[in-house]
């Protein structure tokens, strides 16, 4: 035998020693599998089986990079010498391929199970290394096995490579039947969509939820527990932040404000338990689609429903809206994460790590782009009372969307001038939380660290306080900060002007002689409010001008707006309100809007608009009055004093439930109280001369 023949047998003895080796055909099926689990995971679409896929490409991964990882440096150091070829070369991007998506792999494993999202870019870094692995491995072994596939009399090396392929081939058998096997055990969560046995249609079969206009993408019931369970989104640190600011928002507390409750067990006393469905779909979703608000349900708020009102699901698994109101939503039945239901350690651990490896499905069904427009929230924020209801004809009620579409703050086609609900509502706030960042706002980017406050602030400072909600004081602070227009919002502070929401001032005249007549006003401005101010049910909500016109020594001469010892605002008072009658011209004065045909008064602020409170009363000239018994409208009398000095304070008030309907729904003697919020104050002086 030549030296040559001599050195070529001693390599393939190398080779065939190479192939049956225990690690060598353990790395080729390790690979094999996580390959074959990798591109499921890519390209298949989200089922159980997938996301146990998941589990198992990294359960199996991370024990495996060290023998893979020690295979990899001793097929390098064995080779390393060989002359360069095509098969080296090859050989070589396979290893640098392999070992990039080992690290990559081992990071995003990290990441899912230690922090609370996983990097796209390493994803990526991920991906397209096993793409180079496919690339550059098939080669380097198919030419291996034809070469050596073709020299006779070796059948220790064919016996080697069929060894080979047999240990690889078993390494991913394993794997796969560990997954069927664990997929049929796995307890598979069955929803319950349907509505109860005894379940009355009184608006038709087609129109279950109805008089609400809400909808299901199916037209049937979903089942409470595929749309309850927020806090679960604040495990772990994933959406924390976003969770505690919902906690004591408007949005949580829908369905169990106390208020809400009463006018719903009224409603339902007078027209049947099926009418309160008309509230069900903005106030208490998960109550309505899951058929409790039914005539033999005494409690007509589900318990999942009445502690979420309306929750992280029942939002954002909406998938289409229409302006025209009264919650014309059309929500689906979003597909849960493996365990998600489950609240056991492991389920949990499960679970979370499954959502933030696994996040496109999470991503992609619960944000869209739907719900950064208005149109979103006119679902909502529309309302309408028809001969459905009230059994005489269609009534307007609060309307915040078509306010705001028809109002200065709207400017289609241009977002550098227009300011939308998100952006006034949802004021952007430092984040760490996965949903950080957005590329699709004109004026931010992916990674700008902020997200939009789930507090959604607007005017109930009543409700948090009244629950006793985690954060309450904190929310409550910051409501009536946003009422008074001391919460600067960068993003937007070039749109609108500084200052007051709702900014008044006196026109008075500078001067006035002991005597005379004093006409006076206080005009009132919605400078930056995006809708009618005040806004939601006004028929509840009480808006007005308090008035106080003293002396130097601080005795009353006139007053007009003040508050009883049994909280009742004094008639005569400037206010900001809709006095709204039924058929028979009786006033709505208990919320009962399924009586409403029209109203008999309004007053309200449209964006941009002013409005005035008109007073005249005498400047005083002598002794006589008597202040211990103070009236609105009512002059007191004062010495007659030239170069003196009368002092005008004048306040604009709010508070979020007129005393009447509070003793209604809750008794007089409970001492529930609606707390009021002080918008805007001003100071002005008028001289008084000689008579």
């Amino acid at each position: 035998m030549s030296s040559s023949d001599q050195s070529t047998s001693e390599f393939l003895d190398v080779q065939a020693l190479g192939w049956q080796a225990t690690l060598a055909w353990f790395a080729t099926g390790f690979l094999v599998l996580e390959t074959v689990t990798g591109l499921a995971i890519t390209f298949l679409p989200f089922s159980l089986s997938v996301q146990l896929a998941v589990v198992i490409h990294s359960a199996v991964g991370i024990p495996a990079l060290i023998p893979l990882l020690w295979y990899l440096w001793r097929h390098w150091r064995r080779y390393s010498t060989a002359s360069w070829t095509h098969v080296k070369v090859t050989g070589y991007l396979a290893l640098i391929s392999t070992f990039v998506c080992l690290v990559s792999g081992a990071v995003l494993v990290y990441q899912a199970v230690l922090t609370t999202r996983i990097g796209y870019g390493w994803s990526k870094i991920h991906l397209v290394s096993t793409i180079g692995i496919l690339a550059s491995t098939l080669p380097h072994i198919v030419v291996l096995l034809r070469r050596h596939l073709t020299i006779p009399d070796r059948p220790d090396l064919d016996l080697a490579i069929r060894r080979h392929g047999r240990g690889a081939l078993s390494v991913l058998v394993v794997g796969l039947v560990m997954i069927a096997a664990w997929g049929g055990m796995a307890e598979r969560v069955t929803f319950k969509n349907e509505l109860p046995e005894d379940y009355v249609l009184v608006y038709g079969e087609d129109r279950p939820f109805a008089p609400s206009l809400a909808s299901t993408t199916t037209g049937q019931a979903i089942d409470s527990r595929s749309l309850d369970g927020s806090e679960s989104c604040g495990r772990s640190g994933c959406h924390e932040q976003i969770v505690e600011e919902w906690l004591p928002s408007a949005h949580r507390y829908s369905a169990m404000d106390a208020a809400f409750q009463a006018v719903q067990k009224v409603m339902a006393e007078q027209n049947g338990a099926e009418s309160t469905r008309y509230c069900g779909g903005c106030h208490d979703p998960i109550s309505l689609f899951s058929g409790t608000k039914n005539i033999f349900v005494e409690d007509l708020t589900s318990l999942q429903g009445y502690h979420e009102g309306i929750s992280c699901l029942s939002c954002h698994g909406i998938e289409s809206t229409d302006v025209r109101g009264n919650a014309n939503y059309v929500v689906g039945q979003q597909e849960r994460y493996a365990y998600e239901l489950g609240d056991d350690p492991t389920s949990i651990f499960l679970s979370d790590f499954l959502i933030r490896a696994y996040p496109w499905n999470h991503s992609e069904t619960l944000s869209r782009r739907l719900f950064k427009s208005a149109e979103f929230c006119a679902a909502c924020h529309k309302q309408f009372i028809d001969e459905e209801i009230n059994q005489v004809g269609w009534v307007q009620l609060q309307n915040q969307y078509d306010n705001w579409r028809k109002s200065r703050w709207n400017h289609p086609g241009d977002p550098t001038r227009t300011i939308e609900c998100r952006e006034c509502h949802m004021p952007l706030v430092d984040s760490s939380d996965p949903a950080s960042g957005d590329p699709v706002d004109y004026n931010r980017s992916e990674d700008d660290g902020k997200h939009r406050s789930h507090r959604f602030l607007g005017a109930n400072q009543f409700i948090p306080l009244l629950h006793d909600l985690p954060g309450a004081q904190k929310h409550v602070d910051l409501v009536e900060a946003w009422l008074r227009g001391d919460i600067d919002i960068p993003e937007i502070a070039d749109k609108w002007s500084k200052g007051p929401a709702v900014p008044i001032r006196i026109i008075a005249p500078e001067k006035v002689a002991s005597g005379e007549t004093i006409d006076m006003r206080v005009e009132i401005t919605s400078n930056k409010v995006g809708h009618d101010f005040p806004t939601g049910p006004l028929d509840i909500i009480q808006a007005w001008v308090e008035l106080e016109v003293t002396d130097e020594s601080g005795a009353v001469i006139f007053a007009s707006g003040r508050r009883d010892n049994r909280h009742f605002i004094e008639p005569g008072t400037f206010m900001f309100k809709v006095e709204a009658v039924d058929r028979y011209g009786n006033l709505i004065d208990r919320h009962n809007l399924w009586e409403m045909v029209g109203v008999r008064f309004r007053r309200a602020l449209f964006p941009g608009f002013s409005d005035a409170a008109l007073y005249t009363f005498a400047c005083p000239s002598s002794v006589g009055g008597e202040p211990d018994d103070i009236q609105s409208d009512r002059t007191y009398s004062i010495p007659s004093t030239t170069g003196k000095h009368l002092i005008v304070d004048a306040k604009l008030l709010y508070r979020k439930v007129d005393q009447y309907l509070l003793n209604y729904l809750m008794g007089e003697d409970s001492g529930a109280t609606s707390p009021i919020t002080t918008i805007s104050a001003v100071r002005d002086t008028i001289a008084v001369t000689a008579g």
